[in-house]
């Protein structure tokens, strides 16, 4: 199942300049879990915390969200009047009365003279439904975005795999990973790329690395987060993948966790609020 939309936007964008006078494009972009599931499965308040992570969208020209289930109007209530939240596949009630969409929102923040594109498509493998972390009940996929600035294109992958430990988990998570490669190699053809989102695979999971290593190799991605410490407080499984092209380059300004995301109940999901600001 696919779904497409075009935007349009008409402003200035963020320029950096260099020493030899060059302008570069700058994009910040938030990637975040929010811990969105059903009041009935968590312990906190969403309608407290939905808001606010809305607002606090408002710092970065694209936020790319995953575990939108079931509080995407609260979200939208702390959002600026000129953002714009594409939400990825809805799923089938009719079919699965109980099942969720695919929890991936990605808003745009900013007005900037950028053109886009945002193709939605589910997975079509899943690993879980009374176990393994109950993912089949969760219509999860990948959000892909094609943005196109002063006549360059770059792409923006936002995505949320399955969770789980089990052998049968991570089988569905290389089958992902090989689907997520596949549409990429097919639309990018070698431009600028960031993958990104929640990949549930564990850094200290040697298999789960592995998996890692070889989608990076294919589509030659560099972590953003190499050499950056990323405290102990969070497990890894989010990451910001990226490569240039021979052309046109990505350039890390900074990344980090955005350690904002947090009140005096406590953090604002069971995720790190990552981010990367990049020149392009």
């Amino acid at each position: 199942m696919k779904f497409k939309l075009t935007m349009f936007l008409l402003c200035l964008s963020p320029i950096i300049v260099t020493d030899e006078g060059k302008e570069f494009d700058t994009i910040k972009i938030l990637v975040y879990n929010t811990h969105g599931l059903p009041e009935i499965f968590i312990d906190d308040n969403p309608k407290f915390r939905f808001p606010i992570i809305g607002s606090k969208t408002k710092a970065y020209d694209i936020s790319l969200i995953q575990e939108d289930y079931a509080h995407h109007e609260e979200l939208e209530s702390g959002l600026d009047d000129k953002s714009i939240a594409i939400r990825g596949p809805l799923g089938n009630t009719l079919f699965c009365p109980f099942c969720t969409g695919s929890g991936l929102t990605t808003i745009f923040s900013q007005e900037e003279d950028w053109d886009y594109q945002v193709e939605s498509e589910a997975f079509e493998t899943c690993s879980g439904w009374l176990r393994g972390a109950n993912d089949c009940f969760a219509y999860k996929g990948f959000q892909l975005i094609k943005l196109i600035i002063d006549g360059n294109e770059l792409y923006i992958l936002n995505t949320h795999m399955d969770a789980g430990r089990r052998d049968s988990d991570r089988a569905s998570r290389k089958l992902q990973l090989d689907h997520i490669y596949k549409v990429l190699e097919q639309k990018t053809k070698g431009n600028p790329l960031i993958v990104a989102g929640d990949l549930n695979l564990s850094a200290k999971d040697p298999e789960d690395m592995k998996l890692l290593s070889n989608f990076k190799a294919k589509l030659n991605l560099v972590d953003s987060f190499e050499g950056v410490n990323r405290g102990l407080e969070w497990s890894i499984l989010d990451y910001i993948l990226y490569r240039g092209s021979p052309t046109k380059q990505i350039n890390i300004i900074d990344a980090g966790e955005d350690r904002s995301f947090v009140t005096e109940e406590g953090y604002l999901s069971d995720h790190p609020a990552l981010f990367v600001e990049i020149s392009f």
